[in-house]
């Protein structure tokens, strides 16, 4: 798509494509290993209690001398995809 070497320069070839200008520089960065090993914690733990929200596996985490709060935990369910299973409203 974006060729940094061709003679038309980068952001014409953003407007052209209709790309924002900003998401031909950004790189994405790897995640740590501690946060993969928590991620990887987290899944077990939902797996074993499909039903514990972000406050519950915080607790659990906790218990086991990982020092996390519940925001951190409610991002790493929301990158890896896992979402508490319970009766929603008006279902």
């Amino acid at each position: 798509m974006i060729d940094r070497e061709h003679a038309l320069p980068l952001t014409r070839q953003a407007t052209l494509l209709k790309l924002s200008r900003g998401s031909l520089y950004y790189q994405a960065r790897p995640v740590p290993p501690a946060d993969l090993a928590i991620m990887r914690r987290i899944d077990e733990l939902h797996l074993d209690d499909p039903f514990a929200g972000s406050r519950m596996l915080r607790d659990l985490l906790r218990g086991e001398g990982v020092a996390i709060d519940r925001q951190r935990v409610a991002t790493m369910m929301k990158r890896t995809g896992i979402e508490a299973l319970y009766r929603r409203p008006n279902t």
